[in-house]
């Protein structure tokens, strides 16, 4: 069976004029987990990402940490949603550049729950079809000796998430909420469909790698 491990990306640069880039923490993140997943001994795994600066910059920077060649490939449905977009659509005004982050997470799970509830065509609903329709085709295009390793953020895991386990809107936004920066979630694909066995490991950063962990 196939076996597809969701990784969000490393930290990126909140608080600078440029997000979507990897901070220097995020690219060290990028490398365990790509030594993690080396680790794991996958099966000439198909490595995907979304088309995000820091999505992509995390895919090469694992794949070289575990030894892959080539290149990722792209699929904007892997894309995170636009968060400042987000907020002022549906929260108060953004916060500024130098606001600090467990305020702006307020802000945001409060525009996010909102977003989640509402049955817009161009919302919630649409980020996690688009997300799972991209998940059914890659599934479709591995055979049954591969695996694939996705990188993307962590709306998007948890969209895929809340789906597969028929969470409510407040409970797709905790697990938004709780997403570690370069944990791994793993998906398999068999005869009944996707299944979910882990969600959101981070054990690669435990011990001496303690200092690695965040979640934004």
């Amino acid at each position: 069976m196939p076996v597809i491990h969701l990784v969000r990306h490393g930290q990126a640069s909140f608080g600078l004029p440029e997000y979507d880039v990897l901070s220097e923490l995020g690219r060290r993140q990028a490398a365990v987990v790509g030594a993690e997943l080396a680790r794991r001994g996958l099966r000439d795994p198909l490595v995907v990402c979304g088309t995000l600066h820091r999505q992509y910059d995390t895919a090469e920077l694992l794949m070289k940490a575990a030894g892959l060649s080539g290149t990722p490939a792209r699929d904007p449905h892997w894309n995170e949603y636009d968060h400042l977009r987000l907020l002022d659509r549906h929260g108060p005004p953004a916060p500024g550049a130098h606001a600090d982050s467990r305020a702006a997470q307020h802000l945001l799970d409060q525009a996010l729950q909102a977003w989640v509830s509402d049955p817009d065509d161009d919302g919630w609903t649409a980020v996690s079809q688009g997300a799972f329709a991209s998940l059914g085709d890659l599934v479709a295009s591995l055979g049954p000796g591969r695996d694939a390793v996705v990188v993307t953020s962590g709306g998007v895991l948890a969209a895929l998430c809340g789906r597969l386990l028929g969470t409510s809107a407040a409970g797709t936004v905790g697990l938004d909420r709780v997403a570690v920066n370069a944990a791994v979630t793993t998906l398999v694909a068999g005869g009944s469909g996707i299944s979910l066995p882990a969600f959101n490991d981070h054990s690669h950063f435990t011990g001496e790698l303690r200092e690695l962990l965040t979640y934004r």
